[in-house]
Parts: C-alpha cells; structure tokens; sequence
C-alpha cells in the first residue's frame, strides 16, 4: 500500500486536505502492518514510567540493551478482555458515551427518543 498521495491526486485540495487524507489512512490497522510509531509527548506521566522500566531492566550486567518493543512484546499478550474493553472506553468523548445511553434506552424501551428529549427525561427537566 502507497501511503504517499501525490500532488496530483490531491488537486486544488491543499495541503490540509492531504493532511487529512494521510491521517485517516494511518488510523487504518492492517493485518500486514507491521512498524507502529508511538508519540508519548502529551503523555508525561507514560513516558516516565516506560522509561523507569526501561532504566530497570537495563540495569544489569549481560545482555543486550532492552527497548520498548522488548516491554511491548512481552506485555501486549498479558492484555485480558476486561483490558480491552477499559481501552475502548476510554476513547469515547463525552457525548459519545451520552449518545451510546441514548442508543441503548432506545432499544431497551422500543422508542425513538432525541438526544434533547433522552437529556430532558434523564435531567427531570
């Protein structure tokens, strides 16, 4: 897979869109990708403990200099359903757990409310 788009492809579109464009290709997981780029800038309090780990597991006297893929690799498969399922929770927004109440009510009770009539019920407006 191409993972450039060329000037031509992108047209009057600008380099935003071709921004854009690229974002949403690398949000795609593959089953063939096999490079994962991980940006721990915002996230101070990761990144310190990764690299405490890593200072601890090097802090030896044989052996081959230990990355975060050696901690990665060994960590990924100890990952539990339950994991999984407080990762995909902690992507949703606000109003996407709103929404994901919503839905469920809808189901639950065979209506069609709004989101303004779900708040207006839930809040005893």
């Amino acid at each position: 897979m191409n993972d450039e788009v060329s000037v031509s492809e992108v047209g009057s579109k600008g380099r935003e869109s071709k921004k854009r464009e690229k974002k949403k290709e690398e949000s795609i997981v593959e089953d063939t990708q096999y490079k994962f780029f991980v940006d721990l800038r915002h996230e101070k309090e990761v990144l310190e403990q990764i690299l405490k780990m890593l200072s601890v597991v090097n802090n030896k006297t044989y052996g081959r200099e230990l990355t975060f893929k050696d901690l990665s690799v060994y960590a990924v498969p100890k990952l539990t359903s339950k994991d999984l399922e407080k990762i995909q929770e902690s992507s949703l927004s606000e109003m996407e757990r709103v929404q994901r109440l919503l839905d469920e009510h809808n189901e639950k009770t065979n209506s069609k409310l709004s989101l303004g009539e779900f708040l207006v019920k839930k809040l005893n407006i």
